[in-house]
Parts: structure tokens; sequence; C-alpha cells
């Protein structure tokens, strides 16, 4: 396990280095922030929509009870104000590097991922009928019998954006890596049976949960919405977390893999000998040293020994002759 150096590897110290290091993944993230935009301009598939079909499509059209502006704070911002504290506390620069550039690839490849599929999927939301009719008065094709909306064009094309639910796979994306990441700095799996540690990470997957419960009572979603984009924003959490860090349960979970091989690098790790037994290192050269003097030690002594033995022999038979 390496020897944690902490306070050494700071943002001034290190953070220009690090950053240039992951420039091509930099890169990759604005990239990803324009699908994201392009994703959101175009038009979704506009589904079909028979007369028949308004069955689970007449709930009453609401606000938001978690608004849109709120998610990126609860998902983004609130856990890089964790990684601030942490890192105030540590002073370790690849810590918060990974731990930011994990939070935004989680964020932003389910970001693109939901949209995508949104767009492709076209799936009505609960409440599409009152965003088609918005005065209550229904009009159908009289050839194809599907739907002719005659409501606000931008609120008809959100009505077509239900699966899977946006604010559910963000807040897992970005909640779901900060309960990992929680998880590995409080070695939640250190098997010693503080099963209160488990609070700490669960409470980020609660508070995404809620936000997805939301979106079912709002009738903003059907509940295969939020159940679908929990599971894409927990999975690509999951796999996020994962490339920066080692598992909570592994021995150096505590820091990024980047750290700890920063620090096998420059000698902090011993590497483990081939006489290595039971976690001591043998080496022949000192158990030579130490055993062969000790070897002639003991035939001198036995020598020694033996001739005093032989004197006093000799000694006791000329007194009785």
């Amino acid at each position: 396990m390496p020897e944690i150096q902490l306070g050494s590897h700071t943002i001034k110290s290190h953070g220009v280095h690090v950053a240039r290091f992951h420039m091509h993944d930099w890169i990759i993230l604005v990239l990803l922030v324009g699908i994201e935009i392009v994703l959101n301009v175009i038009n979704p598939f506009y589904r079909f929509v028979g007369e028949d079909m308004f069955t689970d499509l007449k709930y009453p059209l609401k606000s938001n009870t978690v608004p849109f502006w709120s998610v990126p704070v609860i998902a983004i911002l609130l856990p890089f104000a964790i990684f601030a504290v942490i890192y105030f506390y540590r002073k370790d620069v690849y810590d918060l590097h990974h731990a930011i550039l994990g939070l935004l690839f989680s964020v932003l490849i389910t970001g693109v991922i939901t949209d995508a599929i949104k767009d492709a999927v076209g799936r009505p939301r609960p409440d599409f009928f009152w965003r088609c009719f918005p005065d209550g008065k229904d009009f159908y094709d009289t050839v194809t019998k599907n739907v002719i909306c005659h409501g606000d064009k931008a609120v008809i094309k959100e009505g077509h954006k239900s699966f899977p639910s946006g604010h559910t796979s963000w807040s897992f994306a970005g909640l779901g890596f900060l309960a990992w990441y929680l998880s590995g700095k409080i070695r939640i799996f250190d098997r010693k049976g503080h099963v209160a540690k488990l609070c700490i990470p669960l409470l980020p997957l609660l508070v995404a949960a809620l936000v997805g419960i939301s979106r079912v009572d709002d009738y903003w979603h059907h509940w295969q919405d939020v159940f679908a984009g929990g599971l894409i924003g927990l999975t690509v959490a999951s796999a996020c977390y994962l490339q920066f860090f080692p598992p909570p349960y592994h021995p150096d979970g505590f820091s990024p893999h980047a750290y700890i091989e920063m620090l096998a690098e420059r000698g902090s790790i011993a590497e483990p000998s081939s006489n290595t037994e039971n976690g001591y290192n043998f080496q022949p050269s000192e158990i030579e040293s130490v055993y062969m003097p000790s070897e002639r030690n003991r035939e001198t002594s036995e020598l020694h020994t033996y001739d005093s033995n032989s004197i006093l022999d000799r000694m006791e038979t000329g007194r009785r002759n």
C-alpha cells in the first residue's frame, strides 16, 4: 500500500502538469458538450398518437417540483463543493482533478446517451394531451387519425421527450459518482463491520431517487422513464469512477490510479522481493553473514571443551600415580 504524501501535490505545484497530461480528455469533454447542445436543438421523433392512445396521456400539465436549473446544481456543483473540501484537507491535486474529470464525463456521457434516446424514441409525456390541446379541444387527421396539435411548438416538442428521464439520469450520474467517491474516502468495505458508514454514500443516492420520484409525481414522466434514466446514470457513473479510482474495497481505494502510479514511479512503493515470506524480507547474504560465524563459533567452542577435558584427565592420572 503506498505511503500517502499529504500536501506535497497541490494545484500550484502540480496542477498544470496534471491538466496538460489529460488535455485530450478535456477536449473530448468539449466535444460532448457540443453534441449535447445539438441533441437538444434538433426535433425528436414525433411518434403517432391516436385518439384511443390518450388513456395514460391526459394527466394535468404541472410545473416542475425540481426545476431544470437545479439539476446541474445537484448533480455537478454539489459534488464539486465536496471535492473542494476534501482537497483543502488532503492537498492532493491528483484526487481533485480526477474527481472533477470523472464527474464531468459521467454527467456528459449520460446526457448524450439520454438525449439521443429521447430524440430517437419520441415517447409522449403523461401530460401530452394538454400540451397538444391546451384548450381541451382535440383534433385528429381524418385519414390517419393522428393528432393535429395546436399548442405551443416548444411545449409540444418537449412533450415528445419522455423516455428516458433526463432529470433522473443526470441526478444518478452526478450523485452516483459522488456516492462512489465518498465510499472510497471512508473505506466503506474495510471489513471492520462499521455499518454506519453505509449511510454516507446512500444519502446522495436517496436524493437522486427523490428527484426521479418527483418526475412521476409531476406527471412529466412514466415510471419506466425514471427507471431507465436511473439505470443509465448509475451505470455510467460506476464506469467513470472505476476508470479513475480503484474500487472502494481495494487497499488503495482512497486515492486515484494516477496518484498511486506516480508514487510507484518515484519509488514510494516497495516492490515485494522473491524472498519475501509472510510479509518479511530476507536477504541471503544477511542470513549467511549471521549464521556462518555462529557455526564456526560452535565448532571452536566444542574444540576448546574437548582440549580442556583432555588436560584435566591427564592431571588426574598423574595424581593417582
